[in-house]
């Protein structure tokens, strides 16, 4: 009976020290590995390195550079080599005392510790057979040992940063202002996935902004605490390159910027200017991280990772490949659909995601054209303004991604020029 109570004692010993173990980790997490993380997370992204990992090395190492002190003098050098002998010898004299009472100790240990494991063993027995009759043990914390962490770009929480409920801010709006609002989500991938009621949300908590030509919206490195989604007009997205501003992407009707500070919690990765009269619907960071952020984040990210896949996006940089992610629809056609049909006009370039096409012009003695998983077609139309050469069929259940002419012209102009050489194996 008292040996049950010992091991109940045991046990909610060890649970205890668990929880203090898990508090004492998450301050010095929050405390001092949060701060150095979300530095180095952020620089990574102002950045976009094509190797994050030597990148983020050196980063680190540089934050730790100490300058060393300048020794002058020869009598000084030769005080030095002096003071590092005579500790060289007394650490060769502390190493040999070790040695020897290392031996002795050794030689009267081994009896001492058979008869502990002798104990040990009889005692993990008695607590084997008293398993049974105690009670269970209580789990863990539950952010305990659960290995590394898979995103340092969420909020941190802590003494700094106190966890509020969200309430959605409501900025009063006409019938008129609210429909307008609702036309330019429809054509907004990020807001595609959302229910009625999120919708609701982002309408209310959305502020009418008025651009004229020349207006700086957004400037590079800046915080960022609000999203933009155009209404109408053009917006050119310039990033610094080789000390100038240059454009990178220009954005239309429909479309969006702003969207990165507030994904990846860092800096402006570019600056925005309007190029026309232009109306944008403003949404801030709480009401979007709350309603958009995780959906957005993840389409993102799978495009990209889907992106990286295809040989004829390989030359793309990082900022470019991201910027095309965002402006990929998907859509799904089911096996025996009809894509594309010949002769028709075409306003649309797409990426198989999954499943298979094939693609067959009538006349001629041209054969069929099978297309999987990192292929694309559709853009022959595209290149040379004319009508679809061919007719695409789903051969199975397929999972297209696509863009619009404009997107087309704007995003893959680097590579415009390899589609067009590849475009000649076709004929």
């Amino acid at each position: 009976m008292q040996r049950s109570w010992c091991c109940k004692s045991l046990g909610a010993k060890k649970s205890s020290h668990f929880a203090t173990m898990a508090h004492e980790h998450q301050e010095y997490i929050q405390a001092k590995v949060n701060p150095t993380l979300e530095a180095l997370v952020t620089q990574v992204l102002l950045e976009r390195p094509e190797q994050p990992v030597p990148y983020m090395i050196k980063w680190l190492a540089e934050q730790t550079k100490a300058e060393v002190p300048e020794i002058g003098g020869e009598g000084e050098m030769a005080k030095l080599r002096e003071e590092n002998e005579a500790l060289q010898n007394e650490i060769r004299e502390l190493e040999a005392k070790l040695a020897a009472g290392a031996s002795g100790i050794a030689d009267r240990a081994e009896p001492a510790a058979a008869e502990a494991k002798e104990a040990e063993e009889e005692e993990e027995e008695e607590e084997e057979s008293d398993d049974d009759d105690a009670p269970d043990m209580p789990d863990p914390p539950p952010n305990f040992n659960r290995g590394q962490r898979t995103s340092v770009s969420a909020e941190a929480y802590g003494a700094w940063n106190k966890f509020q409920e969200f309430k959605p801010p409501v900025h009063a709006k006409s019938e008129d202002q609210k429909t307008r609002i609702s036309n330019v989500l429809q054509q907004c991938f990020l807001f595609s996935l959302l229910d009625t009621k999120s919708v609701e949300i982002i309408i209310d908590a959305m502020v009418e902004k008025s651009f004229v030509s020349g207006d700086k919206v957004i400037t590079q490195g800046d915080d960022g605490d609000v999203m933009f989604v155009i209404e109408k007009g053009v917006f050119d997205c310039l990033k610094m390159i080789d000390g100038a501003d240059k454009v990178v992407k220009t954005c239309r009707q429909g479309e969006f910027f702003g969207e990165l500070a507030l994904l990846y919690n860092c800096p402006r990765a570019a600056s925005v200017a309007a190029t026309e009269d232009s109306v944008a619907w403003q949404l801030d960071r709480e009401t979007f991280n709350a309603i958009v952020r995780d959906s957005a984040m993840k389409r993102r990210e799978t495009n990209e990772a889907f992106l990286k896949l295809v040989p004829l996006l390989e030359k793309m940089d990082s900022y470019e490949r991201g910027a095309l992610a965002d402006s990929l629809k998907q859509e799904t056609f089911a096996a025996g659909t009809v894509v594309i049909q010949q002769g028709q006009e075409g306003d649309r370039f797409y990426l198989i995601d999954s499943g298979e096409c094939v693609a067959k012009r009538e006349g001629g003695d041209a054969k069929e054209l099978r297309y999987k998983r990192g292929d694309y077609f559709g853009e022959l139309a595209l290149l040379r303004n004319d009508v679809r050469a061919a007719t695409v069929t789903a051969s199975t259940e397929v999972q297209l991604l696509w863009i619009d002419r404009k997107g087309f012209k704007t995003l893959l102009g680097p590579v415009e020029e390899l589609m067009e050489s590849r475009a000649k194996d076709y004929s």
